[in-house]
């Protein structure tokens, strides 16, 4: 049988090595990735006002476009001479650096579906090429990639 002190010294290390467990275990490698985002006070009243989704995605969307301008858009956009996703959010940055905002993304949810999934993807740690593939593969299906 266990004495009572014995017990007792045991107690201590038990506890520690459970909420080192615990805290491993609640670790994910989303809260060491942060992505960059437009404040919502430099959108257009359109897009404060709109889902929280569309507001992410115009707020993700039009600060990266060096992610955005290599991820294709599946909704039919290149019709209306849209050349990567990026264009469904914004349709021109002048010699400034002021962002004329495209407002295709408002009403389209194919736009911001793939938005949200660069994002968790981004998040999640995967490379922009495993998210383009993974873009392509899920989104071909509702159309031609905008990407010439």
């Amino acid at each position: 049988m266990i004495s009572k002190a014995r017990k007792l010294l045991f107690l201590p290390l038990i506890v520690v090595l459970l909420s080192t467990v615990i805290s491993a275990c609640s670790t994910s490698k989303s809260s060491d990735v942060h992505l960059y985002m437009m404040p919502l006070d430099q959108m257009p009243a359109e897009v404060q006002s709109a889902p929280v989704a569309v507001q992410e995605a115009y707020q993700f969307a039009s600060i990266n476009p060096d992610v955005m301008k290599d991820i294709p858009c599946y909704c039919g956009c290149g019709d209306i001479g849209h050349t990567s996703n990026y264009d469904c959010y914004v349709s021109d940055v002048d010699a400034q650096g002021v962002i004329q905002f495209d407002n295709h993304a408002l009403g389209c949810s194919i736009c911001v579906d793939i938005t949200q999934d660069v994002m968790r993807m981004l998040q999640e740690g995967k490379t922009p090429a495993e998210t383009r593939t993974y873009i392509d593969a899920t989104y071909a299906k509702y159309g031609p990639s905008n990407i010439p």
